[in-house]
């Protein structure tokens, strides 16, 4: 029974979807339209259009599993075990050393090649 409820869903997920386009396409038609208008009136036009065309993208399958992802990725950042400042501190001289020393090394080498190139060419 559940796998009949979810086709008849994702029948009305095609209508949604134009739904979704048909109020993006009028916010843009829209601010277009009436540019003559308070600046104000036609930012609050399209952001009432844009928050009505994702509730309805939201209601469709497609919409329900970015809702579902996005509750599971929040759990998953509580979970992370996030670094200590003195971690941080220490990673980032460590970083901060090597690209030094890497920089250091390759300035070193064009530097050398250089007066190679030099010696050969005249």
């Amino acid at each position: 029974m559940k796998h009949n409820a979810e086709v008849q869903e994702s029948r009305h997920d095609g209508l949604k979807w134009a739904v979704v386009v048909t109020l993006l396409v009028l916010a843009v038609v829209g601010n277009t339209y009436f540019a003559d208008q308070a600046l104000l009136y036609r930012v609050l036009g399209v952001v009432v259009l844009s928050v009505a065309a994702a509730l309805v993208a939201l209601t469709t399958t497609k919409g329900r599993d970015l809702l579902e992802l996005a509750r599971s990725a929040k759990k998953e950042i509580q979970r992370v075990v996030w670094p200590t400042r003195p971690e941080t501190i220490q990673t980032t001289a460590i970083v901060l050393v090597a690209v030094l020393v890497v920089g250091l090394m390759l300035w070193l080498i064009d530097t050398l090649l250089g007066w190679a190139m030099s010696g050969v060419i005249g």
